[in-house]
């Protein structure tokens, strides 16, 4: 059975071998066994119930919580002729009935359909037709109260399978889930723990980083402005920042689209297409946008605020690189970004446990911005991935190069003033004690009479708060649960007192950092041609080729049929389809690559030939611009424009119109009855900013030549 589903990813995916963990899920359905898969975003989860859902027999369900979701999955699956379908609430009733009507005739393998309908009772009937095969459970974490997007109708999907008359197999998925989350999915839809198949949460191809202190706006302005053209998500908390940094980039010019619960569903459907079909290049959103958006080749999310939880940042942060390519996640932090997540958190009509819960899961986000450990690690021992793992080198921890000092000593008078304070009061009063603050609080509690009052007066009070918060991220101290956390003492703090451990801790030197280089010409041009077929085909570009197929395309550069098939990404239904077109673009680019080389052969002969300035010369005399020349022959443009001058000075004729026109020519002339011409600069002044000092220098030129003429008649 795994030949053939070799075969079948071969045939419409276009690669050879299954990736990490996939062979093993799709075996464990074709062999009936319910399970479940964790695997990173971009990881194929997709692959594992399309591929058996080709080779069972009867119909498989698809569980999906977005709307958008479920119509790109069947717009990609169309293309590369997979029979499927989807049905939820932009469809009329009718449409709903041809749709199961065809279905029953064996038109589709795959149906998608929201939890919601999934469970209502109507829908459950028209399915007693239809031989369900297969259910499978895409985002599952939702299933789960623990989970970060937990939806009620997910919690009823196991008594909705229970009354279907067949028993079809269950297979569900999802990026993120903690343990608790795990055995809260096997529990509800009777998956056996051995069924688990978990390949690993690390995203080697994401550059974490995590800004601490900066100005965002003036961050998402520089490092928007150094990533033009690339696609990436912001995320803000609110309707109101988001509208903020949309209305900025917007006055600037850049393509942006905008996305949260405040908008219409019209204008938020359009914002998400203008995103999907490479229309717009930035989606600034709130969490409102995004689970299981399926746009490959975002380069970079930036999260302008701090997410609520691990999970929560995890899975949106995982919308970047999707196709494997690097890309960048930065989260820009900043202290009131926990108040505000309380703020939200008390909001909720969740019950106290939950709140609990939800306040325990903010401290592991805030402690993740101020860990010194690799973030990518970070992550992994989150999600009790006990695997051990190098640093990843490329995170912001990693690629930090300041100096790592001493803390020891301040962390003892710390861990002190904690203790002396009877470990019941938060992390900013400890800091104003320690500062010597002669603030209300502190004096009403007569912690001023503290021996250890003012003893960390040389630092900021931010800063002291700052040290506290590392230490709690490294273990040394805890927060307790709730609005108005209490910091305390751990056992890790003892042997610091007692002199047996020390702490370092980094400076506060900001290294630089590196940005990926621009793309090559040649994948400019195939991005046009698939954005171009993609609005042919009304279908999102990255459903056509992903980012990485096209970078493969342009290290491979196929000539033929048989040799741009053995690209990754490329399948006989996209060959076939696509492979003409792409493969006229790769040849008229090597077709100017080579006149490229020829011309530069070709200057390279006429330099050994004749003296640099007529070299210019002769290429503009063979048509080329003055701009073109300096580009062609590597030089400046003011060397190119002092060749052109030069030539000229000697007698070499020229077509004056080429460059200068009468009416150019009368006004440098009036200019410089005035001023005179010693120098270039009063007549430059006196000018439209279009005439520059070459055109000057021309004038100048032709009045020379003329001067000299009448002087030798």
């Amino acid at each position: 059975m795994l030949q053939a589903a070799e075969g079948m990813l071969k045939k419409y995916f276009g690669y050879d071998s299954f990736r990490s963990g996939q062979a093993e899920v799709i075996e464990k359905a074709l062999n009936g066994s319910n399970s479940l898969v964790l695997m990173p975003t971009g990881g194929g989860k997709s692959v594992c119930y399309q591929i058996p859902a080709l080779l069972m027999e009867g119909i498989t369900i698809v569980i999906s919580p977005l709307i958008s979701l479920m119509k790109d999955q069947v717009d990609s699956l169309n293309l590369i002729n997979i029979p499927a379908t989807y049905i939820n609430s932009s469809l009329t009733q009718t449409e709903v009935n041809e749709r199961l009507y065809a279905a029953q005739n064996g038109e589709y393998k795959l149906i998608y359909v929201a939890p919601e309908r999934f469970e209502s009772p109507q829908f459950c009937s028209l399915l007693e037709n239809l031989r369900v095969e297969m259910i499978a459970v895409d985002e599952a974490h939702c299933v789960s109260q623990w989970g970060h997007d937990f939806r009620p109708s997910y919690r009823t999907l196991s008594q909705v399978i229970q009354s279907l008359p067949t028993s079809p197999i269950i297979l569900a998925l999802t990026a993120t889930a903690t343990n608790e989350v795990v055995d809260d999915i096997c529990n509800l839809l009777s998956i056996e723990r051995e069924n688990v198949t978990t390949t690993g949460f690390k995203r080697e191809n994401l550059i974490l980083s995590v800004e601490k202190g900066v100005d965002k706006l003036a961050f998402i302005k520089g490092y928007v402005s150094k990533n033009k053209a690339k696609p990436g998500i912001i995320y803000a908390s609110t309707r109101k920042d988001v509208d903020k940094v949309h209305s900025v980039l917007a006055k600037q010019g850049y393509l942006v689209s905008k996305y949260h619960a405040g908008l219409n569903e019209e204008d938020r459907k359009k914002a998400q297409e203008a995103f999907l079909f490479d229309q717009t290049d930035i989606m600034v959103a709130t969490n409102a946008f995004g689970m299981g958006i399926n746009k490959s080749n975002v380069r970079y999310v930036i999260h302008y605020q701090l997410p609520r939880t691990i999970e929560a940042y995890y899975q949106e942060a995982g919308r970047a690189g999707r196709d494997g390519e690097l890309s960048e996640c930065i989260l820009l932090f900043s202290p009131q970004d926990s108040h505000l997540q309380k703020f939200l958190i008390e909001q909720t009509l969740l019950n106290p446990e939950l709140k609990q819960q939800e306040y325990k899961k903010l401290q592991a986000m805030v402690d993740f911005c101020h860990t010194e450990q690799c973030l990518q690690v970070n992550l992994l021992d989150y999600f009790n991935e006990n695997e051990q793992y190098d640093n990843c080198q490329s995170c912001s921890n990693c690629k930090d190069g300041r100096e790592r000092i001493d803390i020891t000593k301040d962390a003892q008078i710390i861990f002190s003033c904690i203790k002396r304070m009877n470990e019941r009061f938060g992390m900013t009063l400890v800091a104003q004690v320690l500062k010597g603050s002669k603030n209300k609080r502190v004096l009403e509690f007569g912690f001023q009479k503290l021996s250890t009052y003012g003893l960390l007066s040389k630092y900021a009070e931010k800063e002291i708060s700052a040290m506290i918060q590392y230490l709690i991220a490294e273990g040394y101290l805890a927060l307790s649960e709730g609005q108005y956390p209490v910091v305390s003492l751990t056992k890790e703090s003892l042997p610091v007192l007692l002199g047996q451990v020390q702490i370092f801790k980094r400076g506060l030197t900001v290294p630089t950092k590196q940005r990926p280089e621009s793309n090559s010409d040649l994948f400019d041009r195939l991005r046009e041609l698939r954005k171009q077929i993609a609005q042919e085909e009304s279908v999102p570009p990255f459903v056509i080729f992903s980012d990485r197929t096209l970078r493969e395309l342009c290290e491979i550069k196929p000539v033929s049929m048989d040799e741009i098939i053995e690209v990754k990404g490329i399948g006989e239904q996209k060959r076939d389809k696509y492979g003409e077109r792409f493969l006229l673009v790769i040849h008229q680019y090597m077709e100017d690559e080579s006149k490229k080389i020829q011309a530069k052969e070709s200057v390279e002969n006429l330099e050994d030939q004749q003296p640099s300035h007529l070299v210019s010369y002769t290429l503009f005399q063979e048509g080329l611009s003055v701009k073109e020349i300096s580009l062609q022959r590597e030089r400046s443009l003011v060397t190119i424009q002092n060749h052109m001058i030069q030539a000229i000075e000697e007698g070499y004729e020229i077509n004056w119109s080429d460059v200068l026109s009468d009416e150019e020519e009368k006004l440098i002339g009036e200019q410089i009855a005035k001023v005179g011409d010693e120098k270039l600069k009063p007549i430059k002044e006196l000018l439209p900013d279009e005439i520059d000092y070459f055109k000057i220098k021309l004038a100048l030129t032709k009045i020379k030549i003329s001067e000299v003429e009448k002087a030798s008649c």
